[in-house]
């Protein structure tokens, strides 16, 4: 399978744009996984999936296809980055207590990753795969941000991206667990809130297409509806989290 690449171009604003996993969420993956000794953030990114699993286990090997995205990745004295694709991490078998997948289980050939997080979890081991959609600020920015979602560079996401509002129903072949309900938050101003827009991947395919940057179609509105451009917004992401356990019998 071919690397499907589309956040290595952005890879330095990924890291700066992108919102932060609340730490609850990790501290609930913890209290779940069999010890805390050693966790896997497959399709690491920027790393802030890596690092929020660090104040929660003992090391912490966080792997991303993308060298970009690694050169880009937040340092942590119990992170271990490494360049790997999802499919084939290189991760001895029976080692991890849970592997995390953060925004990116779409973008996997998702029978060959389920084989390797089966291969690389210990028996009882837990994978968890999350994924956030649209943000929420208030109606009239909502608005505008929904209209550039769907109208403006909707037809330059890639075909993946529709199994991100699908989430909840991939497939999913472990024991699935009931997990409470999880929340992104951040306080952005409005400079903020372009960069992490100028980060999706639509953006970035409609620039490389046109030459133009889309932001340039919403950004008077945009400014109109929210004020002074200095002023902060507290912004919302639900989070969708799916959970599920290696049966303990089940061979390597």
């Amino acid at each position: 399978m071919t690397f499907k690449d589309h956040f290595s171009r952005q890879a330095a604003d990924y890291a700066k744009f992108r919102p932060r996993y609340p730490q609850q969420l990790f501290e609930y993956l913890g209290s779940i996984a069999p010890s805390r000794q050693l966790a896997w953030d497959c399709s690491t990114g920027n790393g802030q999936a890596a690092v929020g699993l660090a104040a929660v286990f003992d090391r912490v090997m966080a792997t991303d296809a993308s060298e970009k995205q690694i050169a880009n990745a937040q340092p942590h004295e119990r992170v271990e980055y490494r360049v790997a694709p999802a499919e084939n991490s290189g991760i001895e078998s029976g080692t991890i207590d849970l592997v995390m997948i953060a925004q990116a289980l779409h973008w996997l050939d998702l029978a060959r990753f389920y084989a390797e997080a089966r291969l690389v979890l210990k028996p009882g081991g837990v994978l968890a795969a999350s994924a956030y959609n649209l943000l929420h600020i208030e109606p009239a920015i909502d608005q505008v941000v929904n209209r550039y979602y769907y109208e403006v560079v909707g037809p330059f996401w890639p075909p993946e991206r529709e199994l991100v509002e699908q989430f909840a129903g991939l497939p999913f072949p472990f024991h699935k667990l009931d997990p409470p309900k999880f929340e992104i938050t951040a306080s952005w101003n409005l400079d903020h809130l372009l960069g992490y827009l100028q980060t999706w991947s639509s953006t970035q395919r409609f620039i490389a297409a046109r030459g133009i940057n889309p932001l340039d179609q919403i950004i008077d509105e945009l400014r109109n509806v929210w004020g002074n451009p200095r002023q902060t917004r507290k912004v919302t992401w639900p989070l969708v989290l799916r959970v599920g356990v290696k049966a303990m019998a089940q061979k390597l």
